[in-house]
């Protein structure tokens, strides 16, 4: 997903220029406990620029200033609402059926899309009603489970106030 454009200006302004999804990719290779990255990747293409990528890559590569447009640029997402959600899906099932990876893709989609009311309306075709941030009942397993360790309850009910 193309990022918002207050963060594509970030990117675009760095002395080094990369894809936004280099600059992440980068950035986990640049941690010296990491000794595996997955990345989704659904085209040749994307295979061959992240094969290239991790040419250039290794720990401690990222200069301060790279570190720095990173650090900008996750700024500028908390900002807008953003929520780091990786769709490990690690938080389901929800015991009360609550699709928590739609529910805040979504709710992310809305936000990089500048508050579109297309993604609202996506979100009332897409997501049954038994499966709707309003079915949180905030019982908190899916953060007991959540390895990024994101505040679930409170996304949903930040996605049902947008949303429902």
């Amino acid at each position: 997903m193309t990022p918002p454009v207050d963060v594509q200006v970030i990117f675009d302004e760095a002395l080094v220029k990369r894809t936004p999804a280099e600059w992440a990719l980068q950035w986990v290779w640049n941690h010296p406990e990491v000794s595996v990255a997955l990345s989704g990747m659904s085209t040749m293409k994307q295979v061959m620029e992240n094969v290239e990528s991790a040419s250039r890559s290794g720990p401690n590569t990222l200069t301060p200033e790279d570190l720095e447009v990173i650090n900008k640029a996750k700024r500028k997402y908390a900002e807008q609402g953003f929520i780091g959600c990786t769709d490990c899906r690690y938080c389901t099932p929800c015991p009360h059926d609550v699709d928590i990876p739609r529910v805040i893709s979504l709710y992310n989609e809305y936000y990089i899309m500048g508050k579109s009311a297309e993604v609202k309306k996506k979100y009332l075709e897409q997501v049954n009603l038994k499966n709707q941030a309003k079915k949180c009942v905030q019982c908190g397993e899916c953060e007991e489970k959540c390895p990024q360790h994101l505040s679930i309850r409170e996304a949903m009910s930040r996605a049902a106030m947008v949303f429902e």
